[in-house]
């Protein structure tokens, strides 16, 4: 062996690992918590795997501020554009799939195996919201009957910005299950990850900032869930708050906290988010905006259209 080989050997062996360093996602960019805590995250059988920014009620605030500034152009963008946004993430998250295969192992003590058909579920999942973009309005939007002289159009419109609880226990799957309905219909969104395994939702950030998406579209803080979710219910410019990952006591402080600026709510539910997930968590956040316009008359001869 040459000396060079024993050398590289000698170096290698002596090298120390880069561990990851999870930050938050906040208006396209990666900030740690601005109260600077971290709370450690461990595996199922309690080994550390790392420290993660323990958000503030600051944080949140500057989320809710990120995702209202973000809202007028992504819910102004064509269904079609979107489309292709959510499309890229399913991309960008096919090229990183043994990352998140490692990491939804980890924090759900699955096999590989599991855990890799918990990712490709995820992945389709994003490709099946993506097919619905240009879809959702025809289903539910559309003319109505009306006994008289006048076009009557009902049409689907986003309710505005959305705090989503995240599900705590499925940490990559359930996280996209229902953050992907809500930006697909033109919402915006503050994400409060699942407070003991928030490793896959923070490192979806990393990918949502490199696949076309508006920063702001998206926002994932990790910490206390109780500690995050109390001032985004309670929060003036929060349209919307789905409580999927909140249980039943929290649930309850949320609605009476929402209830302030008549929030939209999303109660807590069984889901199996393997199944098919339907258009349900797209309408949940959808308005109806009915136009009435009346059909006059052409020319001097009085026929209407």
């Amino acid at each position: 062996m040459s000396t060079v080989d024993k050398n590289d050997k000698t170096e290698r062996a002596g090298r120390l690992s880069v561990f990851k360093t999870y930050k938050l996602y906040v208006g396209g960019k990666f900030p740690r918590s601005e109260s600077g805590r971290v709370y450690e995250v461990t595996d199922s059988k309690g080994n550390w795997l790392a420290n993660v920014p323990l958000s503030s009620r600051k944080d949140a605030r500057d989320a809710v501020v990120a995702a209202r500034k973000a809202f007028g152009a992504w819910s102004g963008a064509t269904a079609y554009n979107r489309g292709q946004i959510l499309y890229r993430i399913a991309e960008m998250l096919e090229g990183r799939r043994e990352q998140y295969v490692r990491e939804v192992a980890d924090a759900e003590g699955l096999s590989k195996s599991k855990a890799a058909a918990q990712v490709d579920a995820a992945i389709d999942r994003w490709v099946w919201y993506a097919g619905w973009t240009d879809k959702i309005a025809q289903v539910v939007g559309g003319g109505n009957p009306v006994a008289g002289p006048f076009f009557n159009l009902s049409s689907p419109e986003p309710t505005g910005v959305v705090a989503i609880v995240a599900p705590q226990e499925s940490s990559f799957l359930g996280l996209v299950s229902v953050v992907a309905p809500v930006i697909a219909t033109g919402n915006t969104a503050i994400v409060i990850a699942s407070e003991k395994s928030p490793l896959p939702a923070l490192s979806l950030g990393e990918v949502l900032a490199t696949s076309d998406l508006p920063g702001g579209v998206v926002n994932v803080l990790s910490g206390r869930t109780a500690e995050l979710a109390a001032p985004l219910a309670s929060h003036q410019d929060v349209n919307a708050i789905d409580l999927a990952g909140a249980d039943d006591d929290l649930a309850k402080e949320l609605e009476i906290a929402a209830a302030d600026n008549l929030k939209r709510v999303l109660r807590p539910q069984p889901v199996d988010y393997a199944a098919t997930p339907g258009t349900d968590r797209m309408t949940a956040f959808l308005e109806t905006k009915t136009v009435w316009h009346p059909t006059g008359s052409l020319g001097a001869s009085g026929s209407s259209y």
